[in-house]
């Protein structure tokens, strides 16, 4: 018995020993996820006045997002444009955020349980994915970059001949197959940081976009993926 706790607790400690990482590392890597959290907030805060009608510009949410992500990635990393570009940054989650609100606005429609079901699953699925990545081997899983990219491409074809020929089994596959390959994307991307940081690049604000990204992905994969299921019980 007492073999088998110790046993348990040495598992536990391994999920927050981060020994293979620098104290440089560890603090960068506090940044991304600050910078994280802070986006998820006005993703949040865009998405809700979104569902109370205090904004509905679909098209200028979409022109926004972008807008914002192209000003982010043109304007430099110095210390001087640190407050323009975490600005840029909570611009890019607050249009993300409202360009979600009709499918949110059709989940709650189904069932409003769905969303906070969906999101506290894509925060279990995002930590547990960070966390394998960083208590990795460093570098182990940056390999997926050429299968995730080839996934990717697949998963633009399957969108356009479901598009276009209107096949619902396709929409199945795409489906599934963006949520497999956007949860590969959050190791990669996660060990990828890491070795960014490591040889220079130091621009956590953008490093905590290509998370965003990668959360934002899941989360709407999730929704749809338990909005389809409670609809068919109904």
């Amino acid at each position: 018995m007492d073999s088998l706790f110790s046993r348990s607790k040495i598992s536990m400690s391994a999920l927050t020993d981060f020994s293979n990482l620098s104290k440089g590392t560890q603090s960068h890597l506090k940044s991304v996820y600050t910078c994280l959290a802070l986006a998820m907030l006005c993703a949040g805060a865009g998405a809700t006045l979104y569902l109370l009608s205090l904004f509905k510009g679909l098209i200028v949410a979409v022109i926004g997002s972008v807008v914002c992500m192209v000003a982010l990635g043109m304007t430099q990393n110095t210390p001087e444009n640190m407050t323009k570009r975490l600005g840029l940054l909570c611009g890019f989650a607050f249009f993300s955020g409202t360009s979600m609100g009709p499918l949110l606005e059709a989940v709650i429609d189904i069932e409003p349980s769905i969303v906070p079901t969906a999101f506290l699953s894509t925060c279990v699925i995002f930590v547990t994915l960070s966390l394998t990545a960083l208590i990795s081997e460093r570098r182990s899983f940056l390999f997926l970059a050429g299968p995730l990219l080839s996934g990717l491409s697949l998963l633009i074809l399957l969108s356009f001949f479901s598009l276009l020929f209107g096949f619902s089994f396709g929409f199945q596959i795409q489906l599934y197959l963006g949520l497999m390959i956007f949860c590969g994307f959050v190791i990669f991307d996660t060990q990828l940081i890491v070795e960014k940081y490591n040889h220079g690049d130091h621009d956590y604000i953008w490093h905590s976009l290509d998370l965003f990204i990668d959360f934002i992905a899941i989360f709407k994969r999730i929704l749809i993926i338990l909005a389809s299921k409670e609809k068919k019980k109904k």
